[in-house]
Formats: C-alpha cells, structure tokens, sequence
C-alpha cells in the first residue's frame, strides 16, 4: 500500500467524502475479510461483519489519529472486534435456543481454574496498543510471526521486538520477582 493512497483515503475519511470507502474496500477490502473470516466461519456473517465494520470506520473516521496508528491497523482494530461482536450476538441468540434440563458437564471449582488465564485479556488491555495488536494477533487469532507481519503491514523485526517486550511487560504482571528487578 502507497503510503499517498493511504493519505488520500484518511483524508477522504476525514472530510465525510464517501469515495473513501469504496477506496478502503478496494484496497482493504479482501485483507479485512480474512481477518473477519478467521473468527467467522460462517461466510454470511463474515459478509455482516464486513459491511458493519465499514459503517463503522465510517462514522468513527474523524477518531482516526496517524499518530496512534497506521491506518491497516485502526481498521484491522475495527474489524476483529466487530467480528468477535458478531460472534457474541451470535452465541447469545442461539444459546437461548438451546435449554437442558440436566447436563452430565462436570462443575469446574474456582480452585481448578487458572485465573492467571482467565484475566489475561484484562492485564493484556493494560500494555501499550502496539504489543496488545502483536500479542493479540500472535497468541489469540494463532498467527505466525510472519503472518501478523505481513497483515498488520508490520516489519518482521518490528513484530519480533513487540512480542518480546510485551511478554516481558506481562511477566512483571504475573511474576512479582520481575518487578523488583
């Protein structure tokens, strides 16, 4: 992507000019589809999602800070979470479909669970959004290194020292001994 396309959509965006989201589609259009489709695997609703989250790039366009982000990755952001959305609205529509009577599931106690696991997501959150996107990418959506390069239009390298950093900003979380040193 050329970076004065890229500047040519963000200031489409920014000035309410709707030849930007036919330019996002043509340019983005297909890289947020995958992201979207690697959560849904329902092709229709990925369709949803990624009509939903060109409506929303397009109310939140004047939100959009190059400062913050480069543009692939605010609109990859919107994507996976308007996917997860979906996926959520989804599991609660057909979750109450769904009613039984008894279940033979084993109950987990608290003591069985992991927390550290269960609030990885929180303490994640607490990172700067650049290692949270890595992370994220590399550990939730099960990319490769070389995958999140090439889809957060990252540099291998670049990707490699966020991933470092961030799981030694999360030790400190999790290891006490970390923080001191």
């Amino acid at each position: 992507m050329s970076t004065s396309i890229e500047e040519e959509i963000v200031g489409l965006l920014k000035q309410g000019d709707k030849r930007a989201i036919s330019l996002l589609y043509e340019y983005y259009g297909d890289a947020l589809f995958g992201v979207i489709s690697k959560v849904l695997t329902d092709s229709d609703l990925a369709q949803d999602a990624l009509q939903e989250t060109f409506i929303k790039v397009w109310k939140k366009a004047k939100t959009y800070d190059s400062k913050k982000a480069k543009l692939f990755t605010w609109l990859y952001r919107i994507a996976y979470n308007t996917a997860i959305d979906k996926v959520r609205s989804y599991n609660n529509k057909t979750g109450k479909e769904i009613q039984m009577d008894a279940s033979d599931v084993y109950t987990l106690t608290g003591d069985s669970l992991n927390q550290d696991v269960l609030d990885i997501k929180k303490h994640l959150s607490s990172l700067d959004e650049k290692y949270q996107i890595v992370i994220h990418a590399l550990f939730f959506e099960g990319m490769t290194q070389q995958e999140a390069s090439d889809e957060l239009d990252i540099p291998l390298g670049t990707i490699k020292s966020r991933l470092k950093i961030g799981l030694r900003e999360l030790k400190k979380i999790y290891d006490p001994e970390t923080k001191q040193s």
